[in-house]
């Protein structure tokens, strides 16, 4: 029996045991049969297809318990959810949110209840059939949540989530997640990304957030997913007349990644701002790739990377503005700097512009260099230490990108994630 017939049949069961509705395991088999015919995303300066990143295992249901040590971990707000490889361990929505029409369930309640939304947004963002590692994650998806917001609908509150991988097992980790938010709504979504066990495993995760004409969603993530896990982060917004999405991705990852962000611009004044910080330490290579496309006229897309490498690790910043023919009055800029320190590490920070129209405005800002030895020496010569007056150069090249991240929580816990992950990286030296 060859590996796609095992792959097949196992989806098939794992719809049997999920009692998900029969189109859904069909768009399952038809997307593992089709992805073969693919080819692998194609990133700039990114060299990652010798990596175990392809989603190749046979799915299973898994009920996951989630450790006593690592909840405690977790701070539990008001409108929280909590998973633990498949299973939903906490799931809180303030009833006021309910009553309004607000929806945040998990993946397989959104397939039994809200199937319209899986129907209609389900890899439309994204497209399944751009590459492999896409029709691929279609196909294999085991876990991941559904969020709607309805009509003139502001949450307060920010939406928060923990999303545990459960490597203690080898099976893959494929979840998604689909954002919502309908006209004129507001919505603030904080996404955590982690990691539980050692085992060596692969992660696929996809966001699609569909903001409605007039909508504002602010979008923000502290991944920090194993040193065993090889992931793909795949995050894009679909954005209407006069929507804004404003994107904070914080990068701690300990293992291999290839993050792909990506805003399209599809409506006239839609707006787009993405903040991403990264530190990368060891021996690991973080690789991310962040593009606006502008479609619409006077729209907005703005990108800003700081990223800092230690020991002998890689870390690469693509950005990418692309203003399409007819998008009159639209603005791309970007800035992509890396800061190094240690020789033994690499950094690339490539900016490409793509211009097809007149009456625009595009600009970009790139670089990669050492630490400032003299701001070490001043720091030093008061009495600290060369590892912590490290961290507060670092945190001062950081910082730019930080305080322009519009929610405070969201900076303070990137904050505390940038300190931990520093330490760590420090005593990897």
């Amino acid at each position: 029996m060859s590996a796609l017939t095992t792959q097949a049949q196992a989806l098939v069961e794992f719809g049997k045991q999920t009692n998900e509705p029969n189109w859904f395991t069909q768009k399952r088999t038809q997307a593992l049969e089709k992805a073969q015919e693919l080819e692998m995303p194609r990133f700039e300066k990114i060299k990652y297809k010798r990596w175990p990143i392809e989603v190749t295992k046979a799915v299973q249901v898994i009920q996951n318990k989630l450790p006593e040590a690592k909840a405690a971990e977790i701070t539990i707000n008001n409108n929280v959810v909590v998973e633990f490889g498949q299973t939903t361990a906490k799931l809180e929505l303030d009833p006021k949110l309910k009553a309004q029409g607000v929806i945040v369930c998990d993946w397989q309640t959104a397939l039994k209840e809200h199937p319209e939304f899986i129907e209609e947004y389900f890899m439309e963002a994204i497209k399944d059939d751009e590459n492999r590692l896409n029709m691929q994650h279609a196909a294999n998806v085991t876990s991941g949540l559904l969020i709607y917001v309805p009509k003139n609908v502001v949450v307060e509150e920010p939406l928060t989530s923990y999303f545990i991988q459960d490597a203690t097992t080898k099976q893959d980790f494929v979840h998604h997640v689909l954002l919502i938010a309908d006209v004129n709504s507001e919505v603030s979504y904080l996404e955590n990304l982690q990691t539980c066990g050692e085992q060596k495993t692969t992660a696929s995760v996809i966001v699609e957030v569909f903001a409605k004409a007039g909508s504002h969603v602010k979008f923000a993530s502290v991944d920090r997913l194993g040193k065993n896990t090889t992931a793909y982060l795949n995050r894009r917004g679909h954005l209407e007349q006069d929507a804004k999405i404003d994107w904070s991705m914080g990068m701690m990852n300990d293992g291999n990644i290839v993050g792909d962000f990506d805003s399209d611009l599809i409506g006239d004044g839609s707006h787009a701002e993405t903040k991403v910080v990264a530190i990368s330490t060891g021996k690991q290579v973080q690789g991310i790739d962040t593009r606006v496309t502008n479609y619409g006229k006077h729209s907005i897309g703005h990108i800003l990377q700081h990223g800092v490498i230690l020991s002998r690790s890689s870390l690469v910043f693509n950005g990418i503005g692309h203003i399409i023919h007819g998008a009159k009055g639209a603005d791309a800029q970007q800035e992509s700097r890396v800061l190094m320190l240690s020789t033994k590490a690499r950094g690339d920070a490539n900016p490409i512009l793509l211009i097809d129209d007149n009456a625009v405005t595009a600009g970009h800002a790139a670089s990669v260099g050492r630490v400032d030895q003299d701001q070490l020496y001043y720091l030093m010569s008061r009495g600290l230490s060369k590892e912590i007056a490290e961290r507060l150069v670092i945190r001062g090249f950081l910082g730019p990108v930080l305080t322009a991240i519009p929610s405070r929580k969201v900076q303070t816990e990137l904050s505390d994630m940038i300190e931990r992950k520093l330490i760590d990286g420090q005593d990897e030296k």
